[in-house]
């Protein structure tokens, strides 16, 4: 059997031996309902207020602040769609984001256009990244929101997160930010950054699936979308999942104690994979290079289609994407790569290939080898690259 590398992290990720191990007796043992006033209800509840504690320590803020969702799409819904209630009753309802959000931002939003919201949807530079001086153009007197993501879930650049915060901060508009990428990987301080909603997914940082939280800064409104019992402060009814939010703070808390090593790490690596990969002619990096996630290489090549590559490199044991796993069943080109304006049949021609710590240089040198090969197979049986080569149409990159 061919040796499986596994370099899609940015779909999901492993489960930690320390997440499952804080788990497991939250399966058979410590099974209350934390809402139960006997023992063993009040054991689950200890579990997780304890729980609460680690992820809003790891998040510099309080334990109060914190809600726990079933993951980052929950989250992000709650959290745009409060802020934008809130707006509302003050007579506020301009939003401000950016071109290449995830889609759980930019689906809310279309849908809170729907219901007489306007958004202005800031254009994203060729590297990937917006500026706080553009957010402070386009915020006006009736704008509620920002939300502007931590750092891309494709091409992986981080943006300017504290700078935007203090324009929001300055001028009273509430700021969100998709930190799903982001968390467990590089430094994040809601305080230092000054942001007011945050959201976050375990199984981006080795934690179990189906399982997120939220972070509403104190003061701010968190109006409820799941009615039925008063859990998560009347906030998110429903039985907390004990055993998935006791992983995700076993979770977070060993990523973030290992963020430094891990980041220095998975740059090294990082940079091995893209010195490599550019060697393929007419190849191109997406997003900024310094300023993005340490385990994130996101690559176009000319001539070739995003899914064959996919599906040979598979064959060849290197499990990878084009792009969000939230949109792989699409035709279209990603919404990410066409904001960094590339064209769509450049877009077309994506592969991310996302890093965790269990990667080696061993699997990079697997990679580097193997791609050029598959690249090489597909454009020669390409009539585009055909026409490419002899001139008839002119090279994109």
């Amino acid at each position: 059997m061919t040796k499986v590398i596994y370099a899609d992290n940015a779909a999901t990720t492993a489960m930690s031996d320390k997440a499952i191990e804080a788990m497991t007796p939250y399966f058979k043992e410590v099974y209350g309902n934390p809402s139960s006033l006997h023992t063993v209800g009040q054991v689950a509840k200890e579990a997780l207020e304890s729980a609460r504690g680690k992820v809003a320590k790891c998040l510099n803020c309080e334990p109060s602040e914190i809600y726990f969702t079933s993951g980052g799409s929950e989250s992000d819904n709650q959290c745009i769609r409060s802020a934008a209630l809130q707006g509302a009753r003050k007579g506020k309802k301009h939003i401000i984001t950016t071109a290449f959000e995830h889609h759980a931002v930019l689906h809310t939003l279309k849908k809170l256009e729907k219901e007489g919201f306007e958004v202005t949807y800031l254009d994203v530079h060729s590297n990937g990244l917006v500026t706080a001086e553009e957010v402070k153009a386009a915020i006006r007197g009736d704008t509620a929101l920002v939300t502007v993501m931590f750092a891309n879930n494709e091409v992986g650049t981080i943006q300017p997160i504290a700078e935007i915060g203090k324009v929001c901060r300055e001028t009273g508009v509430i700021f969100h930010t998709d930190a799903v990428q982001a968390a467990g990987h590089i430094p994040v301080d809601v305080k230092a950054m000054n942001i007011d909603m945050l959201s976050i997914s375990a199984h981006k940082f080795h934690g179990p699936k189906g399982v997120g939280a939220l972070y509403c800064r104190r003061g701010l409104p968190l109006f409820t979308f799941i009615e039925g019992g008063a859990q998560e402060r009347g906030k998110r009814a429903g039985t907390e999942n004990i055993a998935g939010i006791v992983g995700m703070s076993a979770a977070l808390e060993e990523a973030c104690s290992k963020l430094k090593e891990n980041g220095e790490y998975l740059t090294r690596l990082r940079e091995k994979l893209i010195d490599g990969l550019l060697k393929i002619p007419h190849s191109k990096l997406n997003g900024d290079r310094s300023r993005r996630l340490p385990g994130n290489v996101n690559m176009c090549f000319e001539g070739v289609e995003g899914e064959s590559l996919l599906l040979l490199l598979d064959a060849k044991g290197i499990c990878a994407s084009s792009g969000s796993a939230c949109t792989s069943g699409s035709l279209d080109p990603s919404h990410v790569l066409l904001a960094l304006g590339l064209p769509h049949e450049v877009a077309h021609g994506s592969l991310r290939l996302s890093l965790s710590e269990a990667n080696t240089e061993e699997d990079i040198d697997y990679i580097v080898e193997e791609v050029p090969k598959v690249i090489e197979y597909l454009r020669n049986m390409s009539p585009v690259w055909e026409e490419l080569e002899k001139g008839i149409r002119k090279h994109l990159i």
